[in-house]
């Protein structure tokens, strides 16, 4: 099944993405590789039976990683609902807009509550005492991608959305959960999941994959997170630099060109925090 999920979603992307292109429109050919790159990884997390090369819970933290972390945040970089919405018809896109706008999509796409279903879940699964059978559903990974997914989503907000949440927000959102998913990996060298009868050589394996593979997504976000502020502060001095230059020019004018400068300045640091609509 996640073979056809797979195939599919690439094919539509690819259909869609090259449907931009005759019609003249620029969109980078990266970003096919990345969702490609990010569906496969997808495949491979959970179709190899990595439990025959390394030890039970060592297999699934790489299942995990793979499915909860790397996968994610390939997928979140091709920008796949911004292709969609340039290339689908007018109704579906008005329904995709309406979609984005909804109450629930909001709220679940707020940093914090998507940091909480994430990482909270990831919490539930390993620290709470639940049945045996979770660990081995078949719908644990795609839970693991579909909560990566919205968190990853939520703290890049690179897709158009109608409050997108302020930098300083989802920075903060990605370190705490970064420091908890870092937590919970030190917690597994000392004990595997309740319930549970791992090898200590096995959760001791399994716990240093999951700290140092979980800290590589987490810088990776954390730098197009970085990219994005540097390139929003750019963007303020650029204007404030404008308005000066031509209040220097214009010289009666100077004083209030330099109050629409610092103004202006002002307004971007408001939106920086708050979230540019």
């Amino acid at each position: 099944m996640t073979v056809v999920a797979a195939v599919l979603c690439c094919a539509l992307y690819t259909y869609a993405a090259g449907r931009l292109r005759r019609r003249g429109d620029a969109w980078a050919r990266g970003r096919d590789a990345v969702w490609w790159l990010g569906w496969a990884v997808l495949v491979c997390s959970v179709e190899v039976p990595w439990g025959t090369y390394l030890p039970p819970f060592t297999a699934h933290t790489v299942a995990h990683l793979g499915a909860g972390m790397v996968a994610p945040l390939l997928v979140v970089v091709a920008r796949p609902v911004t292709l969609a919405l340039r290339t689908v018809p007018v109704a579906v896109r008005r329904g995709l807009v309406s979609l984005t706008r909804a109450r629930v999509v909001r709220f679940l796409v707020l940093p914090p509550v998507a940091a909480v279903i994430d990482v909270g879940g990831l919490w539930l699964l390993y620290r709470a005492p639940l049945p045996a059978g979770v660990h081995h559903s078949p719908l644990l990974y795609p839970h693991l991608f579909a909560a990566g997914t919205l968190f990853t989503f939520s703290v890049l907000a690179l897709d158009p959305l109608r409050h997108r949440p302020g930098l300083p927000l989802r920075a903060g959102t990605l370190l705490v959960a970064a420091a908890a998913h870092a937590v919970l990996a030190k917690s597994l060298w000392a004990a595997g999941p309740p319930g549970t009868a791992y090898a200590a050589a096995d959760l001791r394996m399994a716990s240093q994959l999951m700290y140092y593979g979980g800290d590589l997504v987490e810088i990776a976000l954390a730098v197009v997170v970085a990219h994005q502020w540097y390139r929003a502060e750019g963007r303020a001095l650029r204007r404030v630099r404008m308005l000066s230059t031509v209040a220097e020019g214009t010289g009666d004018g100077h004083d209030q060109s330099a109050a629409d400068a610092a103004a202006a300045h002002r307004e971007h640091g408001r939106r920086t925090v708050a979230g540019s609509p």
